[in-house]
């Protein structure tokens, strides 16, 4: 790589590189920047610098379309402190065996590298995560752990494991920068930079990523919440309505008005909701046939599976594969909560309109 060589850093400050992976997400790494440029301003002197790398040519696309122009690497790892690894839509797949490489090199001089959000797949296939604990978003933990069942995943803000740091994406960029930054520089500086952006409380590394899990409330009741990770712990084998009522230790009659209050559905629907989302990202993030991904989502039946399916995402199982297509630049994720709520919704108006119609 010859063009567009990286500058030499001043050895003053902290040499900071983002790694670009094509339609990476703009918001997270704007956290990332943003807050390092703040502890610039609060300095007396500039602490940090920072520099775009890329191993697929000069431009980057994020998934919002916005281009970014990142310098192609030509230089020794000695000229870089820590590197971030910044990679979302479509990084599941994303293989340079350069990149993963150079990521090496950088382990063994014990350069501190971070792979942020689906970034982590990156680090992953270097062969830098196995044993360790790690995280990414929420929804592509599946996935993830099917992939790289030696990596200890769990679902967290950001971790911290000698050099090696994973972030989940999102706000917990600031929150990770936060950390680092109160290590190197101390509390006080730590605390004005979260007071500048308006970011409280600071999160610690451990917290949890959801808290609403899609709902009109600020969190969810602890009957609710205990009733979804039973579901999510089970998802191969599903528990039936009865057995996650004596497991919470309450009747079913008030596990399933628990759920239409909070959730705005029944248990059962809810419960076949988080089974097709994590089908979904099964077919989007492993090599598992449509039958496989059935199975180990909790569907017996694969015409029941097909349907449902189908009618959640508006596409087979066959061709959701297909909706990570590398031509697109711009996500679509449907099949939400917000989304099954909302045709619900729809739908009962409807019905409600015909039989007042039909009434007349």
């Amino acid at each position: 790589m010859t063009e567009n060589k990286v500058e030499k850093i001043d050895r003053q400050l902290l040499k900071v590189a983002f790694i670009l992976i094509p339609r990476f997400n703009m918001m997270t790494l704007t956290t990332l920047i943003e807050t390092l440029r703040v502890a610039n301003y609060l300095s007396p002197k500039p602490l940090y610098d920072w520099r775009y790398i890329s191993f697929d040519g000069a431009i980057v696309t994020a998934s919002n379309g916005l281009a970014v122009k990142a310098m192609v690497l030509d230089n020794d790892p000695d000229d870089f402190d820590t590197v971030f690894v910044v990679g979302s839509w479509g990084c599941e797949h994303y293989n340079n065996s350069e990149l993963f490489n150079w990521l090496r090199l950088l382990n063994l001089k014990a350069v501190k590298i971070c792979g942020v959000e689906l970034g982590v797949y990156t680090l992953a296939r270097a062969k830098l995560l196995s044993q360790k604990v790690a995280t990414t978003h929420w929804s592509c933990i599946a996935g993830f752990a099917e992939l790289f069942p030696t990596v200890k995943i769990s679902e967290q803000l950001y971790t911290v494991d000698k050099n090696i740091l994973t972030c989940s994406g999102g706000t917990a960029g600031i929150d990770l920068m936060l950390y680092l930054i109160g290590a190197r520089h101390g509390e006080h500086l730590k605390s004005e930079i979260a007071e500048q952006i308006l970011h409280f409380p600071i999160r610690e590394g451990h917290s949890a990523q959801r808290h609403s899990l899609g709902t009109s409330t600020e969190s969810v009741p602890t009957i609710v919440y205990t009733a979804i990770k039973l579901v999510e712990k089970n998802i191969a084998e599903p528990l039936k309505v009865p057995e996650v009522a004596y497991n919470i230790g309450i009747s079913q009659r008030k596990l399933e008005r628990y759920f239409k209050r909070y959730m705005g559905c029944s248990f059962v629907q809810f419960s076949q909701l988080l089974r097709l989302q994590y089908a979904r990202v099964l077919l989007t993030s492993t090599h598992m046939t449509v039958r496989e991904a059935s199975v180990a989502s909790g569907f017996n039946s694969m015409s029941h599976f097909s349907y449902a399916f189908l009618k959640c995402f508006g596409k087979s199982p066959g061709h959701y594969r297909y909706a990570w297509s590398d031509t697109e630049n711009a996500p679509s994720w449907p099949g939400t909560l917000y989304s099954f709520i909302e045709t619900s919704r729809v739908k009962a108006m409807n019905n409600s309109d015909i039989s007042v119609g039909g009434s007349k």
